[in-house]
């Protein structure tokens, strides 16, 4: 892999002179895993940041997805997008779960409240939305659905570290919310996630399960799975919150000069700015209309030809994956939306210590 080469995304590593010292601490004490005291610390410092009561670390997103269904007995069907990363739908057939596929609105790329209603069946017991790009969902229309039909509501906030409605954290939204930590996202401990919970009863049965369903050394009190964090992890996270705030400054500065580069390109579609008091500039998408005279694929060969690794995030759908596309939900003539965007989108490099001259050159080969 060329040094020249630029990815859709690059984790902020923190200086390793301010990681040591952890690391020194872990391997003195010998405890590596297990809730060990930076595991308590972080749990404690990340719940502090994100304004939450109740926070569950786990070693990665996809295991406390996982992991949030079974605690809140999900089964049957479970209204969700198609428009996501795969982890969001394999949570579900993991757990034995049906998904149940509904379009998303064009604006916000979120799953379209309006189209819920018609997919809830006798078997539907939850929904299951994401945040898209990090770009809040209409919380409350999806609530008073959830309300009205008495179905749980676990958001996947993969993308939607640190990021604010008018009330607060968008994670306090819903039964559960889910986090990655994973090396791509915007807050990353190499791998990693955690599930944010209402209230210390269920932080407790979440800690339960992910944890082999032990109470004590002696009683296990739920089928659960090993799903911890260990304590190199937890020590990463506690160095990168010193940082966050910095990183989400300077990925809202990349956001407003890609605006104003590609702003006027006849073809290209800059999605509009999420409606939240706090956004974190997690993925810079654009979309690629027929007006422009290359194809969004075309785009796509013509910057990683440069050495420009963008990301066709989310192409090709999740409903169009083997495992997904007979579902009756999954047909095409169901998610118009999901489809038009999918064929369409393209992310853009977007990670603290993006050149400027990247950004330029990226202009460049849009205009030209």
């Amino acid at each position: 892999m060329s040094r020249d080469n630029v990815f859709v995304t690059r984790p902020y590593l923190p200086p390793l002179a301010e990681v040591l010292p952890y690391l020194e601490q872990i391997w003195q004490s010998h405890q590596l895993t297990n809730s060990g005291p930076f595991h308590q610390e972080f749990e404690v410092e990340l719940a502090r940041y994100l304004g939450v009561d109740h926070v569950s670390l786990f070693a990665n997103g996809t295991l406390a997805l996982l992991t949030a269904l079974q605690a809140e007995r999900v089964s049957g069907e479970v209204v969700t997008t198609p428009y996501s990363f795969v982890a969001t739908a394999h949570s579900l057939l993991w757990n034995g779960i049906k998904p149940v596929f509904v379009d998303v609105d064009p604006v916000t790329f979120n799953l379209d409240p309006s189209k819920i209603e018609a997919a809830i069946t006798p078997q539907t017991t939850a929904i299951l939305p994401v945040h898209v790009y990090g770009c809040p969902c209409d919380i409350n229309a999806i609530q008073t659905i959830a309300d009205t039909y008495g179905l749980k509501v676990i958001y996947d906030a993969a993308h939607a570290f640190a990021v604010e409605d008018d009330g607060g954290s968008i994670l306090r939204h819903g039964d559960l919310s889910i986090l990655s930590f994973h090396a791509t996202k915007v807050f990353t401990t190499f791998e990693g996630g955690a599930i944010v919970s209402p209230d210390a009863k269920t932080k407790r049965r979440i800690d339960f399960l992910k944890n082999f369903g032990f109470a004590d050394e002696l009683t296990v009190v739920a089928p659960g799975i090993n799903g911890k964090m260990n304590e190199i992890q937890s020590a990463i996270g506690l160095v990168q919150l010193k940082h966050v705030e910095s990183v989400l400054l300077e990925r809202a500065a990349i956001d407003a000069r890609y605006r104003t580069m590609l702003n006027g390109i006849e073809g290209i579609t800059i999605p509009v700015q999420p409606r939240s008091r706090r956004h974190n500039f997690s993925y810079f998408p654009i979309l690629v209309d027929s007006s422009y005279p290359v194809s969004r694929d075309g785009v796509f060969d013509l910057l990683r030809s440069h050495g420009i690794f963008a990301r066709r995030y989310f192409y090709p759908l999740i409903s169009e994956f083997p495992m997904y596309r007979a579902l009756p939900s999954a047909k095409a003539s169901n998610l118009s939306e999901a489809h038009r965007l999918a064929s369409r989108v393209i992310c853009l490099p977007i990670y603290p210590g993006l050149a400027d001259s990247v950004i330029h050159k990226i202009g460049e080969l849009l205009r030209a």
